[in-house]
């Protein structure tokens, strides 16, 4: 087993586990097809989450994804392929990232000649996330900040279903060629006031919505833009993110992915929630 790394130094506990590290990223032509060579599975995982453009995350969800198949191509060209993408790509006009996420997946739906399969999965926390786990740790001192409607509606899902899910996904041959949305099996997905309730059960607390008034978060999304413009580090919130945010329905559905591999999720959000550590 090998895994692609830009810094060798962080990803210590994977070479503990036994996977061999492949300094480089995905515009390297060389670490690519080192990284894929004589595999019987690949799994995409890598992405850019933060821009200021387009631009930004084409260069890595788009072009990086094309590099990739090249040296699959090259090296691995009968290996089955899992390419994780996101929910967002059924949305490519809200953001920057959804169009990126959908563009990539193009890349290799396009190709008839390659055993792949798309996974789409919601908002995904657990061990590692630094996206979530700030809402939760608001929802622990009893606050959830809503960025939108509180009547939206999400799916989520835990890590640990999600990597059951990719090798579920690998070894089911009814899986090939499908592009198969995922989540922690509740059917609907959450609203806000649902999520906060949970969470209320779990820390033993009420936990409050707060609507963010929408100037606020205008002005702030606008002001990172301006302020990448100049320091060059990449947002997370700007103005397209926010289209994502403020979308309505991010709900997911399991039937296609149980039918074509068997996989069920065992992780809900009570579970999931009170297994971090807040």
């Amino acid at each position: 087993m090998r895994a692609l790394v830009r810094d060798p130094a962080r990803a210590a506990a994977l070479e503990r586990a036994g996977v061999a590290l492949v300094t480089g990223d995905l515009g390297g032509r060389a670490a690519l097809c080192e990284l894929v060579r004589g595999a019987d599975a690949v799994i995409h995982c890598a992405g850019a989450v933060r821009g200021n453009s387009q631009a930004d995350f084409d260069a890595v969800n788009v072009a990086g994804t094309a590099a990739l198949l090249e040296a699959v191509d090259a090296q691995a060209p009968h290996a089955r392929l899992c390419l994780l993408s996101s929910i967002v790509a059924r949305e490519p006009g809200l953001s920057w990232y959804s169009r990126s996420k959908h563009d990539g997946e193009r890349r290799l739906t396009a190709r008839d000649d390659l055993d792949w399969v798309v996974l789409r999965p919601p908002a995904v926390y657990g061990p590692g996330d630094t996206e979530m786990l700030p809402i939760f740790r608001a929802m622990a001192r009893g606050i959830a900040t809503v960025p939108g409607s509180p009547g939206a509606r999400t799916s989520l899902i835990h890590v640990q279903d999600l990597v059951h899910a990719i090798v579920a996904c690998l070894q089911a041959g009814a899986a090939r060629g499908q592009v198969l949305e995922l989540d922690d099996g509740r059917s609907g997905g959450y609203s806000w006031a649902e999520l906060a309730a949970i969470a209320g059960q779990v820390f033993g607390r009420r936990v409050r919505l707060w609507q963010v008034p929408a100037p606020l978060l205008d002005a702030v999304a606008a002001g990172n833009g301006a302020l990448a413009r100049i320091t060059g580090r990449a947002p997370m919130l700007t103005p397209p993110k926010l289209r994502e945010l403020r979308h309505p329905d991010w709900v997911a559905d399991n039937r296609a992915i149980t039918a074509a591999s068997g996989w069920t999720p065992a992780i809900d959000f009570a579970d999931g929630l009170a297994r971090l550590a807040l």
